[in-house]
Parts: C-alpha cells; structure tokens; sequence
C-alpha cells in the first residue's frame, strides 16, 4: 500500500527513540501520519504549513506506515517568521483541520481553499477575509455548510445580512430586523467578492465561523476550538486589522 502526493504540514510528535510521526493533508488522500527520522534535517521540513512533497508507505494499509520520501516545497512557515500575525492564521488553520477532519479521507475542495488561503498571506491587508472564508469552506466540506445563497424567508438573493444561528440560513436586512438581536452579522464580502471591505466586516466573519465550528463541530467533540485560533483573533484585533 503506497501513495504519492503534495501535502501540508499539520504537525508531528515524537515516536520512539530517534523517530517522529508526522502529519500532512494531501489534496487525494486527506489527513494522514507516518513515521520519519529525527534529525536536524527533519526539523525545518516538519514546520505546521509548509508544503512537502511525500511519499506513504505500508504492508497493509490499516498500518501507520512511513514516508519516503519526505522533501521540502515551499517553506511557507519560514516565510512568514518575520510576520507573527500571518504565520499566527497558519497555525489557526492548520490546527483546525487537524482537530476537525477524520483520518484518511480526502477533501480536494479544502485542500485548495488552504493552498489559496496560504498563497495569500503575503498580502496583510487581503488574506483575514479570506481566512474566514476557508473557515466557512471548512464547516461546508465536513457537511455542515450555510446556505447563503438567498433569503430563507423572502427568497430573495440581494442585501443579505443576517444569519440564523439555528439553521444557518441567510436574511435579508428587512426580513431580519425585527429579530436582529437573535441573529448573527452577514458581512457583504461573504456573499459578493466584489464587494468593498468596511470596518468591523472580518470581525463579524470571525464570529459568524466561530460561532457554527463551536456549534457543529467542537461542541459534539466535547472540546474547544484549538487556542491558536483564539490567538489569531486577539492579535488581528491588537492591530486594528478587524
């Protein structure tokens, strides 16, 4: 049993003497570990978010399995050191997949919504709204997506505004009013790419996300969302960037 991909770094532990498991998510086959060497060579290629090109390996495919090879692509990680706020949001991402996605199973869709996420982090002023939208993009690959699509009440697709927290159905402004203190912001962003980024939108998104991965997602693990995101959060707001 083998396979051969491009893969994102979730993380690794250690295994045993001289040995780690490290964990990728690859476009075709998901979330998966393997074992590796320890080394001084293996420290720079197992950074959370980088991209790696691996290869899984094992008599029988139940089994942990190693990777040979295992080799470096783009050092995302090392890319953003000198940017603690964008490398902050890798760390949030990556640790979101790696609490909330089932081993082995592929999910091509947030795959790519990562590689976006992570290709834009280069931008300061871009990639907060597009983080919330691979948070978005995460509930609706593990089947718990929004219909934003159009007015749950009026059927209506313009001037959205408002989210139902129970079904995670949108409003429009004049349909949600009357009950705007049970419902939960609509940034425009999120529904039209074109639209303009005002004041307060990501923060909105963030709380939007937050509120349906806590929801959906975490509460029926019993756990928290990861701290990493909690962090990314506190530090957007620190720079003014909500």
């Amino acid at each position: 049993m083998e396979w051969v991909d491009n893969a994102i770094v979730l993380g690794s532990r250690h295994f045993g003497e001289g040995k780690l498991v490290a964990e990728v998510f690859s476009r075709e086959h998901g979330r998966y570990g393997g074992v590796v060497h320890a080394g001084r060579k293996s420290q720079p290629i197992l950074q959370a978010g980088n991209l790696v090109h691996a290869g899984w390996k094992a008599r029988l495919s139940e089994q942990l399995g190693f990777y040979n090879p295992l080799e470096l692509v783009e050092p995302h990680a090392t890319r953003l050191l000198d940017d603690p706020i964008a490398l902050s949001g890798l760390s949030s991402a990556v640790s979101l997949i790696r609490a909330v996605t089932p081993e082995r199973q592929a999910y091509p869709q947030l795959y790519d919504a990562l590689i976006v996420l992570i290709e834009a982090m280069p931008h300061t002023e871009v990639w907060p709204a597009i983080y919330t939208r691979f948070e978005l993009g995460l509930l609706s690959a593990l089947g718990y997506g929004l219909d934003l699509s159009r007015c749950a009440v009026t059927g209506e697709t313009e001037n959205l505004a408002w989210v139902s927290p129970r079904t995670g159905r949108a409003a429009t402004q004049e349909a949600g009013a009357p009950h705007a203190d049970l419902l939960l912001k609509l940034p425009p962003f999120l529904v039209d790419p074109e639209a303009e980024l005002r004041s307060g939108d990501v923060a909105d998104a963030f709380a939007l996300s937050g509120y349906f991965l806590d929801r959906r997602l975490f509460d029926h693990k019993g756990e928290g969302m990861p701290d990493d995101r909690r962090r990314l959060i506190e530090r957007l707001g620190f720079a003014g960037r909500l």
